[in-house]
């Protein structure tokens, strides 16, 4: 799977080729231009769904963005920390895909490695998308958005939720948050 900086870029790059204005892509998608530019710029988590809007408009084969080379059927099905997959979100997200096949499975496991920061509340876009998912807290400190609510959560707190509520999470700490997500479906079937 591309890194978030690379699939932005991709976007950015096929909008221009096409000369479509980023309020254009807005009014096309729902989605704000200072939200589409932080993504085109990597500087922004994007839900699978959202992606998928954007492409759709773009034309683009959604699906190119999550090719991976197919392992062979002898492969051991156990994923080593050191062979997850291992992307950069954002400077503040880094995500670790715990399956090796993770496109032949209806959940999606993750850890994402959170980096402290002041003032994140005030960039946290809430997202809702198909399916749901559940949270556990490894290590540091959680914040929680569903709807119009804010949970803070740490290590051994969980919580499973409806992903069409639109929702989002930050590190709201002072040390690097650690936390599995499961999703399901898994966005790459």
């Amino acid at each position: 799977m591309k890194s978030i900086q690379e699939i932005g870029n991709t976007i950015k790059q096929e909008r221009l080729k096409q000369g479509m204005t980023l309020q254009q892509l807005s009014t096309a998608t729902g989605f704000s231009i200072g939200y589409l530019s932080q993504f085109e710029r990597g500087l922004s988590q994007i839900a699978i769904d959202s992606l998928h809007k954007i492409t759709d408009v773009l034309g683009m084969e959604f699906i190119d963005f999550f090719r991976e080379e197919e392992s062979s059927p002898s492969a051991s099905p156990v994923t080593r920390i050191y062979d997850a997959s291992c992307d950069k979100v954002s400077d503040q997200i880094i995500q670790y895909t715990l399956s090796q096949n993770a496109k032949n499975y209806s959940y999606l496991p993750r850890i994402y490695h959170l980096m402290p920061h002041i003032g994140a509340d005030e960039n946290i876009e809430l997202y809702a998308h198909e399916g749901e998912e559940f949270i556990y807290v490894l290590e540091g400190v959680l914040k929680l958005y569903v709807e119009e609510d804010e949970y803070i959560m740490y290590p051994g707190d969980s919580v499973q939720l409806d992903s069409t509520k639109k929702h989002n999470w930050t590190n709201c700490g002072t040390q690097i948050t650690k936390i599995l997500t499961v999703n399901m479906p898994n966005p790459f079937k």
